[in-house]
């Protein structure tokens, strides 16, 4: 992606294992070691992409070398950790931009602009299931964490939740092992999150079949409902008791563009470089994110 951009020039990535190695070469990028990387005299970015444990670390030495960061998520296992990423950036004035692949989805955003402008009515209830079929050969990794598959896969969706709504109040996790496997990896979690006059509910399980088609993000309140699903490719319904906004009443099928993960992101990010634009989130933001998700994985 990063390859195609008009944005951006790929330097090259600092990877350690062989075959991954063979695979960049193959593609025609270059393999630096992490003391080339993040001494490059070119290089105003650095993606962090590196194991979820691995992911605090990186980012804090990114930064260090005066490098502005795009970090995968989940950014910390640990809320200090985090805390530290977001307190260095600002102390540096570096951009930090977190990974989370539906922060420009154009369905997600489209439900959350609906409640945020008041059209659904003053919103109860917030539901997303975030689920996938794991091979066997990857539930160690997986379970590394005691959040399991919550902390691996739930931040995609808890994001918008705490975009549109602040921090939870409360959070109440519910982190199982059902797979005939007993291992450490909580494959079948769910999180219940508590705001003023709202509830969300977070699924996520390494057990479903062709679960990328039964991935949603729903916002329900008192004058009608936006439903994202699927969410790739992006799919939104709202049904509205009256009109509302640019929706009549009833059900609304909305249009939604082609959408490719992370293209919008980098491009806002290029945007931002150049003095053009801003992120769509605050450091505050982040950290409410990744409080919620720490939470909702068992982990705060």
């Amino acid at each position: 992606m990063v390859q195609k951009s008009a944005d951006w020039k790929l330097v090259g990535v600092s990877e350690t294992d062989p075959q991954i190695q063979r695979d960049l070469q193959a593609q025609g990028i270059q393999i630096l070691s992490r003391e080339q990387l993040l001494s490059h005299p070119g290089v105003q970015l650095i993606a962090v992409e590196s194991r979820v444990a691995e992911h605090a670390a990186d980012g804090k030495a990114v930064l260090k070398a005066g490098k502005n960061l795009h970090l995968e998520k989940a950014p910390a296992d640990h809320m200090a950790d985090f805390r530290k990423i977001v307190q260095l950036a600002a102390d540096k004035k570096l951009v930090l931009q977190m990974g989370y692949m539906w922060r420009y989805h154009p369905g997600i955003n489209a439900a959350i602009e609906a409640a945020q402008k008041g059209w659904l009515g003053a919103v109860f209830l917030l539901r997303a299931s975030m689920s996938n079929q794991l091979a066997a050969d990857r539930r160690a990794e997986w379970g590394e964490f005691p959040g399991g598959v919550m902390f691996e896969l739930g931040g995609h969706v808890i994001e918008p939740m705490v975009r549109l709504m602040g921090r939870p109040a409360k959070v109440t996790p519910a982190l199982r092992t059902d797979s005939s496997v007993k291992d450490s990896l909580r494959d079948n979690c769910v999180a219940v999150l508590e705001w003023g006059n709202a509830l969300g509910m977070v699924h996520a399980s390494t057990l479903q079949a062709n679960s990328s088609r039964y991935r949603a993000f729903e916002i329900y309140g008192t004058n009608g409902s936006a439903i994202v699903n699927p969410i790739e490719p992006p799919s939104m319904v709202i049904d509205l008791a009256k009109a509302a906004g640019p929706y009549a009443a009833g059900k609304n099928t909305v249009p939604m563009p082609d959408y490719q993960r992370f293209v919008a992101d980098f491009a806002n990010l290029a945007a931002v470089l150049r003095g053009q634009g801003r992120l769509p989130s605050t450091a505050e933001m982040d950290l409410n994110v990744e409080d919620a998700l720490l939470r909702s994985s068992g982990m705060a």
